[in-house]
């Protein structure tokens, strides 16, 4: 008796039980969430698939042969769900079949320890058969569907040797605690308040340059408050030089040098690396730096999280000077950010006299400030000691609330800014005014400010620019030649809620506008949203082509759009050289007298993705995309443009990250393709009733309570309700609800807008559930944010993912023919540049937290190996 109660309590017994115990408790919730689905109208596979889990489970417990058979149909059925559903689509498949595979390997184990009359030596064997044969067909489906899925070429393995990295002191060495001390190798940085003076270096004259002789035909006119608006200036050739933020402020991201090649690439190595010191303390939860430097004569200029500016030593990576502004922390708005800064030449100024060339940068506590680019002197001529005051006409704000994030663009000597203005906080927020600035003495020069078309200046004593109006946070294009310059603006500091918006600010959200460099005038505008309550602010800097038609090139600007769409337009006069279409679109929510009953849609080109549907959702197991079913059908959804509720979710799709931000657009002309990369991520979003958001405890930014990075709703003070937004729309295990790709990088014909290729971009190696990095090399298509840099050699140079790689790609063909690791996130842009014959390509890949890539304070220069140098730092193919 004993004998034969241990037999049955062996280890065939345990393994049947908890496998069957799994099996339950996997197949409870499906069932129960099956049912739930099926009742708000989804699909009725998961009943089913949890009846034959739970009956798997119980012949398991009684150790029935029947378990294996019930499982057997079971499976048989969701393959062929799973192929009527998704087809060979491989991300599709991985939720619906591996899972599910899994659980036919433990079933087929147990086997052995099954009983009754189905155990039999010909059960055993048919059920071992078929069971077998259930595999094949799995793993078949899986192998041919992910035939699809392109496989990213091998990283350099992590104990690799860097060559770089292995050399290069730490920070603490690098950058020295105390003034006055200077680390081994590294030139002396020049203190703020006095000139340079060495024996190679003219000395420079304390005084500031003259300004040009009114004879002179460098001034044609005078801006609304007397500032003298000049004539179009010279501007600097792209190649030996990357003189601003997109090259130039055409902002094509475009270089004509020919040195790297798809044949050549892969020699690329490290040749130098550069650590800046501005680096978070414990906590990088609001560090975003974003920079793209400038690269002007021998030097690079580099702009850190905060507001620093460092010159580098264009070849060697060697710091030459910096100047800290000094920003406070508390400055921060959304992230601690400085995409660039802007190069300006006074013109006929003597060489030799300080600032006579001048980089111009503002900082996130507002201030637009210029400094000497050989000294970093601030220049004495410009504002008060080098800078001028953008709170100066605002009204109440606080810290973080109004920042400077983006470089300036100079138009014919106008320094022209804009500003972040903190989302989603108050109607009553600070001004989106955009201002123009004289890049010479600082002086305010015009005010295009929304509310007053009829005021070009500074508001009067006591009054402030209008408040809560659309503001321009990204980076603005300009054509100097026209005067013009073309400012990509957002919609009212309420993101969500209309109604209480003015007329116009209905007009002009959400617009590219064009305004004349001399007069503050805006020329033309063309909106791209009508009444946005979706947040889709226009991030990207606009690109200036001449652009083909069949009756010769025509001077364009074309404008991408978060929601996808590509818009190409006469420059001169706002004109669609492809008419847009308005199309109907949702109606309803909680504003339907609001909302626009038809939207502009391009028809030259759109990034934008077909709705969605219950069988996109995704998850790594049938019980997470269950899970996310459940949303979806929950949610009020009815395509681009879903109206906000209030009563229940509404899903955004895409989300506010794009279609495209503010990485932007590369064109090259010459062989007529554009280069977009792009997000295609939905939110899930609700509009949460003031009562509630009250009970709640959510709080503005000005409020007492306030605490930056604090989850919860963005409040909307001034409107009916704040926003809840799950940007993503993230689930538990961290991973999205909708299916891979997240992004994607396309080429298209410029003349045609048809697409070329278009591809998934970035890995899933740095990517996983709960945040583990898989380490999977697969393209996944990750988020991701930075643009991409063409070049004339036939390459595109990105980095942008949260793989934290950067990478060269074929601009014919979309491979990779390239990459390399990065110390932090590449959410920027890189650039591309020659000194003394050797060109080198130069990124600064700071990090993003709400990319969540790491952070590093690092700039990282590659270069093709000279004669007899080694080529060990190139990246693995």
């Amino acid at each position: 008796m004993d004998d034969t109660h241990r037999a049955r309590r062996g280890f065939g017994f345990w393994a049947a039980m908890v496998i069957g115990a799994i099996i339950l408790i996997f197949g409870v919730p499906i069932l129960g969430g099956g049912v739930w689905l099926a009742a708000l109208g989804g699909s009725w596979y998961y009943i089913l698939a949890g009846i034959g889990l739970v009956l798997t489970a119980f012949f398991l417990f009684r150790r029935s042969m029947l378990a294996v058979w019930v499982y057997l149909v079971t499976f048989a059925g969701t393959v062929a769900w799973a192929l009527w559903e998704a087809g060979l689509d491989g991300w599709a498949q991985v939720p619906r079949l591996v899972a599910p595979t899994v659980v036919l390997v433990l079933v087929l184990a147990t086997i052995p320890a099954l009983r009754g009359r189905l155990a039999r030596p010909v059960g055993t064997a048919a059920a071992a058969i078929a069971g077998g044969l259930a595999l094949v067909g799995s793993l078949s489906v899986l192998t041919l569907s992910q035939q699809g899925t392109a496989i990213a070429q091998d990283a350099p393995a992590a104990d690799e040797p860097a060559p770089i990295e292995e050399t290069q002191a730490p920070v603490t060495e690098t950058l020295p605690e105390e003034p006055g001390e200077v680390p081994e190798g590294q030139v002396p940085a020049v203190e703020a308040e006095e000139p340079a003076a060495d024996e190679e270096t003219a000395p420079l004259s304390p005084e500031p340059p003259a300004a040009p002789d009114a004879a002179e035909d460098t001034a044609t006119e005078t801006t609304p408050t007397g500032v003298e608006a000049r004539a179009p200036l010279d501007t600097m050739e792209i190649g030996e030089n990357w003189p601003a933020y997109g090259g130039n402020y055409r902002g094509t991201r475009y270089s004509p040098l020919t040195g790297f090649t798809p044949e050549n690439v892969s020699e690329l190595t490290r040749v130098w690396e550069f650590n800046s010191g501005d680096m978070p303390g414990e906590d990088a939860s609001s560090y975003s730096p974003e920079n793209t430097p400038l690269k002007v004569g021998d030097d690079l200029f580099h702009c850190t999280a905060m507001g620093i500016m460092v010159a580098i030593d264009a070849a060697t990576g060697l710091e030459e000077w910096r100047y800290d502004p000094d920003v406070p922390t508390d400055a921060i708005p959304y992230g601690a950010t400085c995409r660039g800064a802007a190069y300006f030449e006074v013109p006929d100024a003597d060489p030799d006299t300080i600032c006579a060339t001048r980089v111009l940068w503002g900082t996130l506590d507002a201030r637009l400030i210029a400094v000497d680019t050989r000294t970093g002197q601030p220049c004495p001529d410009f504002g008060m000691n080098g800078e001028a005051y953008l709170e100066d006409g605002l009204g109440d704000t606080v810290p973080g609330w109004y920042a400077i994030t983006s470089p300036p663009t100079i138009v014919r000597g106008i320094a022209v800014m804009g500003a972040q203005v903190n989302d989603g906080q108050a109607e009553d927020a600070p001004s989106g005014v955009v201002r123009g600035y004289d890049a010479v003495t600082g002086e305010l020069a015009w005010a295009w400010d929304l509310e007053n078309p009829d005021s070009r200046t500074a508001p009067p004593e006591g009054e402030t620019y209008s408040r809560g109006t659309p503001n321009m946070w990204t980076i603005a294009a300009a054509d100097e030649e026209l005067g013009l310059v073309y400012l990509p603006l957002g919609n009212s500091a309420v993101d969500y809620y209309g109604s209480n918006r003015s007329d116009l600010e209905n007009e002009y959200a959400t617009s590219i506008v064009a305004v004349d460099v001399t007069t503050g005038d805006d020329v033309w505008h063309f909106q791209t949203v009508h009444n946005d309550v979706w947040d889709y602010d226009l991030g990207s800097q606009p690109a200036l082509v001449d652009f083909p038609t069949g009756d010769g090139s025509v001077p364009a600007i074309i404008v991408s759009s978060k929601q996808g769409d590509i818009y190409v337009l006469d420059r001169e006069t706002g004109e669609p050289l492809f008419a847009p279409e308005e199309r109907e679109v949702p109606q309803g929510g909680v504003e339907p007298e609001y909302l626009s009953p038809t939207q502009p849609f391009s028809t030259y080109h759109t990034l934008a993705f077909e709705p969605l549907e219950e069988k996109d959702m995704w998850g790594m197991t049938p019980l997470d995309q269950l899970w996310c079913r459940i949303q979806f059908q929950q949610a009020h959804y009815e395509g681009m443009y879903t109206p906000p509720t209030s009563d229940q979710h509404w899903i955004q799709y895409p989300g506010y990250n794009g279609g495209q931000d503010w990485g932007s657009l590369a064109i090259d002309e010459d062989r007529g393709i554009m280069i977009a990369n792009y997000n295609n991520m939905p939110n899930h979003n609700r509009l949460v009733p003031r009562e509630e958001a009250d009970e709640m405890g959510v709080q503005a930014i000005f409020e007492p309570g306030w605490e930056r990075g604090a989850e919860g709703p963005g409040p909307q003070l001034g409107s009916p309700y704040a926003i809840s937004v799950n940007a993503g729309w993230r689930q538990w295990t961290g991973l999205l609800c909708s299916e891979p790709p997240y992004g994607g990088i396309r080429a298209i014909d410029l003349e045609t807008g048809e697409t070329l290729w278009d591809k998934p971009f970035g890995s899933a190696r740095k990517n996983g559930p709960w945040g583990i990095p898989s380490m999977l090399p697969i393209d996944i298509g990750t988020p991701n944010n930075g643009g991409p840099v063409v070049t004339a050699g036939g390459l595109i140079f990105i980095a942008a993912t949260t793989d934290d790689l950067i990478r060269a790609i074929d601009i014919e063909t979309g491979e990779t023919v390239w990459q390399d690791t990065l110390p932090g996130g590449g959410q920027t842009t890189p650039i591309v540049y020659e000194v003394a014959g050797r060109e080198f390509l130069v990124v600064a890949p700071g990090g993003h937290h709400f990319m969540e890539t790491p952070v590093s304070d690092a700039v990282i220069a590659w270069a093709l190996p000279e004669t007899g140098e080694a080529v060990e730092g190139a990246a693995s193919q």
